[in-house]
């Protein structure tokens, strides 16, 4: 049955209650101008620690006191503990009535659109959302089914068919050109993949499955293809805030000009210096092309910064402001003293490594935990070296931006029998289950979901599937698990977490057989089952997983911080929104710290720029850039360099920065006199190449 869409106008003005905050007295200017803005486009162009957040935050306490019901308020962000993190300090200025705020990552609030309003639009109610890894599973069935698994010429991947899909519906940027740009290798294959995309969204519909990508286009297609549905959605809210804007890509922005269609009442907050997600499909012009996408749009430029000395900000403003395209701003701050950031010049890596170790500890002697302290390099492989040295001196450390928690394989594993459960037709799911077993192989597993598939996929199929007889026993013992699980919980505890209990009875015996390193997997396991414990349902657990996953175990530590002061080590991205009292930045080389494979392209260049400022502009009190001048490594393409300082660090930024040269020993030598002093001896550089 059609559900019937009804329009209703806006809900009346509530009632404000209390006392009026003063605004002017608890934000400075700029922020107190952003926060109580009346209506129409509102576009807060907000630097490096300028407090953001707050002007975010005062603006939803603004609008309520203004009398705008908060559920009619839609907060959307690109993670769910920003939602969370902002919606409590408005409730805490404004009381309860926050509450009713919608908040939520882009995604989520796609999800819960879909799931109300899909069906009026032929998407079952009850779709599974796949992952990035699940989506380039199933592209693989549609890759294999049609043959081109077996081909004698090279064939793109099950990830680059995902990526150049994926690339194609979040920027709107052609199949055709999106090979062209990123794989000219495979432009032959340009008809192979257009089947091969038509197959895998065939086998979506026909198994109730939904991408990420998905979820973002289905809800700009609710917003402009249906006249009905679009002025439905659209006029849920009379107000959209969005934070960290220049992180949008050209579908977020389609959606939120649909979302606009009854009023222009937008504010985006975002730093157009720190755009640098474009490998993600975050289009930089969103946030440049603001006012002219909106018209009439107000710009409130923040540029007191909260987080950063003088002598930091002073750095950094110099080296953002030779960017080729940026809204100018000029960061300044009440913070007194400080002093300039180092500009460290290491003999190598080796030496680089020495004075980064032996820096942290003289700073954490002096009362610096580990935890405020920050190593980054521009990718994970850089600080390999530096691992080392740190594991044998004993110094414990985290590190960002490697493996995420549900993309390792045996939560995936878990996962699988959930997912198979509540969607009897996830093909990916029950591909991967079947491989785990004993005795299944590729052809088996096919044949299995074949015959599933023949049977409309009912929820008894797979049990009356005849297994060939080495499988025979891993058959019986997961129909005997699949049945236990639809029969409920067992015992009187959470649902989701009983069932993931029940799976492990089965699965953690393969878990030892197949993988290494048990013990932190079955780690990982326990955590699992202890995150599903606060959630009500199979459903709602594996779309929260699946919209916003935890990036690491850490994520799910519980204990204070002071229990675990540890280092940090992160690639720059990876650092985006996060500060500390003292970094490192490493490897300031061109070719490392720029990428060598982004300085052909001037597009990819400036946006290396914009990361070198973000790695710079995570640092409150201590910053330190170091560069080896010697390079011994193959990921260079010879045995030895001799390598150049970032090209961004150029004579501006460099007078704003104390010059260190390291001796022999290691023993930094910072004085006045040093930056009028060679900095190296070439003859001697020279030398060394022949003396060993």
């Amino acid at each position: 049955m059609t559900e019937t869409l009804k329009v209703y106008p806006p809900r009346p003005r509530a009632e404000s209650t209390g006392t009026l905050r003063d605004f002017a007295s608890e934000l400075n200017p700029q922020q107190a101008a952003a926060a109580t803005h009346g209506d129409g486009p509102l576009l807060i162009i907000a630097g490096a620690g300028t407090g953001k957040t707050r002007a975010l935050v005062y603006r939803v306490a603004h609008l309520i006191e203004r009398g705008v019901p908060a559920e009619r308020i839609l907060l959307l962000t690109f993670t769910r503990r920003a939602a969370q993190e902002m919606l409590s300090r408005a409730e805490r200025l404004v009381g309860s009535n926050s509450k009713r705020v919608s908040g939520g990552t882009f995604h989520a609030t796609a999800h819960r659109l879909l799931r109300r309003y899909g069906q009026a639009a032929g998407l079952a109610k009850d779709f599974t959302i796949m992952d990035q890894g699940d989506s380039a599973d199933l592209m693989q069935l549609s890759r294999a089914h049609l043959g081109y698994a077996a081909k004698s010429k090279r064939f793109p991947k099950k990830e680059t068919l995902q990526y150049v899909y994926s690339r194609h519906i979040n920027t709107g940027i052609s199949i055709e050109d999106v090979v062209r740009d990123d794989y000219p290798q495979f432009v032959d294959y340009l008809e192979d993949l257009g089947k091969i995309y038509a197959d895998y969204t065939r086998r979506k519909q026909e198994r109730n499955l939904v991408d990420y990508d998905d979820l973002l286009l289905f809800w700009a297609l609710l917003l402009e293809a249906s006249p009905e549905l679009g002025k439905t959605i659209s006029g849920l809210y009379d107000h959209i805030l969005v934070d960290e804007y220049q992180d949008t890509n050209v579908l977020q922005a389609r959606i939120l000009r649909g979302m606009c269609k009854a009023h222009s009442n937008i504010t985006v907050v975002g730093d157009d210096a720190q755009s640098i997600y474009s490998f993600r499909g975050a289009h930089f012009r969103n946030i440049l092309d603001f006012p002219k996408q909106f018209a009439g749009a107000t710009v409130v430029a923040l540029e007191q910064n909260y987080r950063s000395t003088q002598p930091i900000l002073s750095v950094t403003n110099t080296l953002i402001s030779r960017a080729a395209e940026r809204f100018t701003k000029n960061l300044w701050t009440e913070r007194t003293g400080g002093e300039a950031p180092w500009l460290v010049t290491a003999r190598d890596e080796q030496q680089q490594t020495q004075f980064v170790v032996d820096r942290i500890l003289e700073l954490h002697e002096e009362g610096t935990p580990l935890r405020e302290i920050a190593v980054l390099f521009r990718a994970g492989y850089m600080s390999a070296d530096l691992e080392i040295e740190l594991t044998n001196r004993k110094i414990p450390f985290e590190k960002w931006g490697g493996l995420k928690f549900l993309e390792a394989a045996h939560v995936k594993d878990v996962l699988a029998f959930l997912r198979i459960i509540e969607n009897p037709r996830d093909e990916v799911s029950w591909y991967r289950l079947l491989l785990l077993l004993p005795g299944i192989g590729d052809a088996t597993a096919r044949a299995a979901i074949d015959a599933m598939a023949s049977a409309a996929w009912e929820s008894t199929a797979f049990g009356r599937y005849s297994p060939p007889p080495r499988a025979r026993a891993a058959h019986a013992a997961l129909v005997g698990l699949l049945d236990g699980l639809r029969s409920g919980p067992i015992q009187d505890e959470a649902q989701v977490a009983a069932d993931i209990a029940r799976v492990r009875l089965l699965y953690d015996n393969i878990l030892r057989e197949r993988y290494d390193r048990v013990e932190p997997r079955l780690a990982d396991l326990d955590q699992l089952q202890t995150i599903a414990a606060g959630y009500p349902d199979r459903a709602t657990f594996l779309s929260a997983l699946a919209l916003e996953p935890p990036q690491a175990t850490q994520d799910l530590a519980t204990g204070t911080r002071e229990e675990n002061d540890c280092l940090i080590l992160s690639t720059a991205h990876s650092a985006k929104g996060k500060e500390w009292d003292a970094v490192f930045v490493i490897w300031a080389v061109d070719g490392w710290f720029p990428s060598a494979r982004c300085l052909n392209n001037d597009e990819e260049t400036e946006e290396e720029r914009r990361l070198m400022y973000v790695a710079l502009t995570r640092a409150r009190n201590y910053l330190s850039v170091t560069y080896p001048l010697n390079a011994y490594s193959s990921r260079r393409g010879a045995d030895y360099s001799l390598d150049q300082l970032c090209r961004f660090i150029d004579r501006g930024v460099r007078d704003n920065m104390q010059r260190v040269a390291l001796g022999t020993d290691n023993a930094p030598a910072v004085t006045e006199e040093t930056a009028n002093q060679p900095l190296l001896d070439l003859r001697a550089l020279l030398r060394s190449r022949f003396s060993g």
